[in-house]
């Protein structure tokens, strides 16, 4: 908590503290008060009482250690990739996938009243990058910093006139700061896609709805390092009919021995197709982990 600004202490300190007595309740987001995170915890469930926390890793050690009963965390942007270090954290977490939230993001340049040219902006290296556009074509110089609203926090802290944040409209009403510019993503279909991760895994209920009854199931796994190992740990998703919507790979470790893959695929354990085409997997892996099975809350395609 010490991390945050002094600007954000206060909001943080309320919040955590209102939360702590209710902890069924309570939803741990990465970022100070104003975070998109926050929005979109308050999107998730507009009941909840929202807890602040500075890393990714405070947010998920909340919900493992029952301070907060639910984590909202970003995975990925429809303009800048996957979320950084994500693929690591959610494996380690232990926690179950038990929901999926797409929300639209809003990226304002603000400042402090009476602010002079400004030379630099502050902000997650995620809202940085979904603005690289705006930000060089008007010279300003891009500052990596732990959150969006935390930037906007720094910028109300401190008297450099020069220096700015990009954050959401909100940040800009809680710490005190004019906005600049607003809505200066590179695109206006950003959008972000968010999990809520729980201590248990959540069953979806069976719905009659056409969208509404599709469900998700996200895994890794590692494949052997042998000539054509993905291609033959991928036929059983071919062959059972089974649609996979994300394929990533990424490195884990030092050793580049093998390569692990994130993966979401329509439809759940349980179903005949995926379970046979999850067999197959295990066949060609080293290692399969399911991270949760949840109701799909956009259609892909």
């Amino acid at each position: 908590m010490d991390s945050f600004p002094k600007s954000a202490l206060a909001l943080v300190e309320t919040m955590t503290a209102t939360a702590a007595k209710q902890a069924e309740r309570a939803v741990a987001f990465q970022g100070a008060p104003g975070a998109n995170s926050h929005l979109a915890a308050l999107q998730v469930d507009p009941d909840c009482l929202p807890v602040p926390c500075f890393s990714f890793e405070d947010a998920i050690d909340a919900v493992k250690d029952g301070v907060a009963a639910r984590a909202v965390i970003p995975i990925e942007n429809s303009l800048h990739g996957r979320v950084a270090d994500i693929h690591f954290l959610l494996p380690e977490s232990g926690l179950s996938i038990i929901a999926e939230h797409f929300m639209p993001i809003r990226h304002c340049l603000m400042a402090k009243p009476g602010h002079e040219k400004l030379t630099s902006a502050m902000s997650h290296p995620q809202a940085l990058g979904q603005c690289r556009h705006y930000l060089r074509e008007n010279g300003i110089i891009p500052v990596a910093y732990a959150d969006t609203a935390a930037a906007a926090a720094y910028v109300a802290d401190h008297d450099d006139l020069g220096a700015a944040a990009v954050a959401p409209p909100i940040a800009a009403e809680l710490y005190g700061l004019d906005v600049v510019q607003d809505g200066i993503e590179d695109d206006n279909r950003n959008t972000t896609r968010f999990v809520v991760l729980s201590r248990e895994p959540v069953i979806p209920e069976a719905s009659d709805g056409a969208n509404d009854g599709i469900v998700m199931t996200t895994f890794i796994f590692e494949v052997k390092n042998i000539p054509a190992a993905l291609y033959k740990a991928m036929g059983g998703f071919a062959t059972n009919g089974v649609n996979m919507t994300k394929l990533e790979s990424y490195q884990n470790g030092a050793s580049f021995a093998a390569t692990e893959f994130f993966a979401d695929i329509e439809g759940a354990p349980g179903d005949a197709a995926v379970d046979r085409a999850l067999d197959e997997l295990r066949f060609h892996c080293n290692s399969v982990r399911l991270l949760g099975t949840y109701r799909q809350a956009r259609a892909r395609g």
